[in-house]
């Protein structure tokens, strides 16, 4: 009577890094400051002069960062290359070279305490190519340099050094970053495409190339959520299409490590699911006032909600039913969160089929109650709290309890005669049909008709 196959479906859009997707023009470049302390710490520096330096073609952009140390530049060209320098108050200049905007990077720079002064992009330049580190202007002979100056200048050339080495290093892991998300998405939507044509096998071990190109990226840098929600979004696909191949198969030798790999992935999922949803919430609170960096937070926030629901539904249906409490709790989060109607009833209907195949039917009785709240002509609410007190009926009838069950029985028949009498022809009606023959044949129960108000007596 149930359904037993299940699909997944991949957005084309995936959980983007802002501006990686080919046909966008502009992109987002956002980061942070901090000024080092005298006792070790770093803190937020507001209020620091933000210099974005195009360096493949000229051009500068200017801001400020707000009370958090936070900035974003929301519509630079996705084409360029840039360098950022930053200078504040009481602070020595910092500046990191070959950025790409659109990459959703927080870019971190951390100022030492200095004199304040802004560079220009000679200036870094300079600094990159090995020459003086302060911008090219002449230094004294060193027979004339004052050992307290010589010890200074050493100093500073050691910080620029490290400030070039934290660079590469940082430019380094944003190129991997930047391939392997592509990568995996590539292979994603090929996989998802073979899933689509039903051609499973294939697309499995495509699915396998995505987890494998955003392992690679995670490896280079785990703070990248936008990596662990699409290698979420591969596993679960992978599990479903293994899943799928398990419950079809002859071969009787495969059936099992098909479930059980299956049901691996989706464990896998809802762990990274839940890995990228800790790092949203945490750089959500230093996201800032900017209305483009709240934007831009919240959506991938709700992204990664939805697919952790998603994640923890499969989880619990197909591999451990007793997650069936922690996949509600997801889906409540992500209801909470979306404001689309539709994706709200949605995401409800899914929970509550959740629920019920995982038997809490209390728990989806109320979640069903609720739908019908909103709307009370919701045919697949109708239908599955009919298909519910009619599974209750048998666990009250198993307990020697009869007048519950038949109560649950008269309700279940209720429900499903109101769902056959508003759904279309098809096999789930005819399902629902043949459960109220059964109760009519086996418990001599009879869906009730709805009480009527009578009408108005005509005057004689």
């Amino acid at each position: 009577m149930f359904r037993k196959h299940f699909s997944i479906m991949v957005a084309a859009g995936l959980f983007a890094l802002s501006a990686l997707v080919a046909t966008a023009q502009t992109g987002e470049l956002r980061g942070h400051v901090k000024l080092k302390q005298a006792d070790g710490t770093s803190v937020p520096l507001a209020g620091a002069a933000i210099d974005v330096f195009r360096t493949d073609l000229k051009g500068k952009f200017e801001t400020k960062t707000d009370k958090r140390g936070g900035f974003v530049f929301a519509g630079l060209p996705y084409v360029g290359t840039y360098t950022i320098g930053v200078s504040g108050p009481g602070a020595q200049a910092n500046f990191q070279a070959n950025v790409k905007v659109g990459r959703d990077i927080d870019y971190e720079l951390v100022l030492e305490p200095g004199d304040g002064r802004r560079l220009t992009i000679d200036e870094i330049n300079a600094i990159m190519k090995g020459g003086s580190s302060n911008g090219g202007a002449k230094t004294p002979a060193a027979s004339a340099e004052s050992a307290s100056d010589k010890a200074k200048r050493a100093e500073i050339e050691a910080k620029n050094k490290e400030i070039l080495e934290h660079n590469k290093k940082v430019e380094e892991t944003n190129v991997t970053v930047a391939r392997t998300f592509k990568t995996g998405n590539d292979s994603l939507l090929a996989a998802s495409a073979l899933t689509k044509a039903n051609k499973r096998e294939e697309a499995i071990p495509k699915y396998t190339e995505a987890i494998t190109a955003y392992d690679e990226g995670l490896a280079a840098d785990a703070e990248q959520p936008a990596l662990l929600t699409n290698k979420a979004l591969a596993l679960k696909a992978r599990g479903v299409d293994r899943y799928n191949l398990a419950i079809t198969t002859k071969d009787t030798t495969a059936k099992a490590p098909l479930l059980e790999s299956a049901k691996a992935d989706f464990k896998s999922a809802a762990e990274a699911t839940q890995k990228a949803l800790t790092q949203l919430k945490a750089q959500g609170t230093e996201a800032g006032a900017d209305p483009a960096s709240q934007q831009h937070a919240a959506a991938n926030k709700l992204s990664a909600l939805n697919a952790n629901a998603d994640a923890m539904r499969l989880y619990a249906t197909k591999g451990d039913p007793t997650q069936g409490d922690a996949a509600a709790a997801a889906y409540e989060e992500y209801i909470a969160a979306e404001t689309d109607p539709a994706k709200k009833l949605t995401a409800q209907r899914d929970m509550a089929r959740m629920l019920f195949d995982t038997n809490s039917y209390d728990k989806a009785k109320a979640a069903y109650d609720k739908i019908l709240v909103q709307n009370p002509d919701d045919t697949d609410a109708l239908q599955n709290i009919g298909l519910i007190l009619y599974a209750l009926g048998f666990v009250k009838e198993g307990e020697g309890k009869k007048d519950e069950a038949k109560a649950s029985y008269q309700e279940a028949a209720n429900y499903l005669a109101r769902f056959v009498e508003k759904a279309p022809d098809g096999q789930l009606k005819s399902e629902a049909q043949d459960v109220l023959k059964n109760l009519k044949e086996q418990q001599n129960v009879q869906a009730e008709k709805p009480a009527s108000t009578p009408g108005r007596r005509k005057r004689p």
